[in-house]
């Protein structure tokens, strides 16, 4: 999967979504009161400036160039820098707190991947992956259109991990981490439009799918997506039920 130019359609779209997690992570970590934290894989900087104004000193590694400038535009207080997994450019345990939300389960190596994130800790370190797909939405669109359904792409064997608690938890030991995992649901009220722009603009599965179709099924795509759209929506937005899982290590 590339993320390469999408950083405006997943600031307009998918940002959201992933933030559902936020609350959670900053009553984990607690208040900053001047403390280093590093964002791994920081997007269009939501959540960096969310730590941010709990009182962390950010620093928001990024390594997509289109993501780093939705972020500069949205937040241009933060302090961006070009650095990401598999291999972080920073000494062990140079912050108090490192976090990772939904970046392990978009790595080609989740264990080396996990292993970087706990070395450049020296307090608490943070990652999440979805335990119950985010996209379930487009299977059915996909399905509603009668179009193939989506390869998709796994992991060798010997990288992937089941993607549950149970599975992140034994992941995580694997690259020697000694992790706490809980899950977090919750409803993400989506908006129609923003949903659109995810795949219009090529974010994630969804969006690589459609950016492989010919014009009359992409037509077909559309037409499916509406009629579910008028279908479920409330209130004007798509409910769409979303469950994380949390690992916590406290490193002392």
């Amino acid at each position: 999967m590339s993320w390469t130019g999408t950083g405006e359609a997943f600031a307009a779209s998918y940002a959201a979504l992933c933030a559902g997690t936020g609350d959670r992570l900053r009553q984990i970590a607690g208040p900053g009161h001047g403390g280093t934290l590093l964002d791994v894989g920081a997007g269009d900087g939501t959540l960096a400036a969310a730590w941010t104004d709990a009182g962390w000193r950010v620093t928001a590694a990024e390594p997509e160039s289109s993501m780093r400038e939705a972020a500069r535009a949205r937040h241009p207080e933060l302090r961006l820098v070009d650095d990401g997994l598999p291999r972080l450019t920073f000494a062990d345990r140079e912050f108090d707190v490192v976090t990772a939300n939904f970046v392990l389960n978009h790595v080609a190596d989740p264990r080396a991947a996990a292993a970087e994130l706990r070395r450049v800790a020296r307090e608490l370190v943070i990652a999440t992956t979805w335990s119950a797909s985010p996209t379930v939405l487009w299977a059915d669109v996909i399905t509603h259109a009668g179009l193939d359904p989506a390869s998709g792409t796994r992991l060798p064997a010997d990288k992937d991990f089941e993607r549950s608690a149970d599975g992140l938890v034994r992941m995580l030991t694997d690259a020697g981490w000694q992790p706490e995992v809980s899950e977090l649901t919750w409803t993400w009220h989506a908006e129609p439009d923003a949903l659109w722009r995810a795949v219009d603009g090529g974010v994630a599965g969804a969006g690589g799918y459609y950016a492989t179709l010919a014009a009359a099924d992409r037509t077909r795509f559309r037409a499916a997506f509406e009629e579910l759209v008028d279908e479920r929506s409330e209130g004007g937005r798509m409910p769409m039920t979303q469950t994380a899982a949390i690992a916590v290590e406290r490193l002392g």
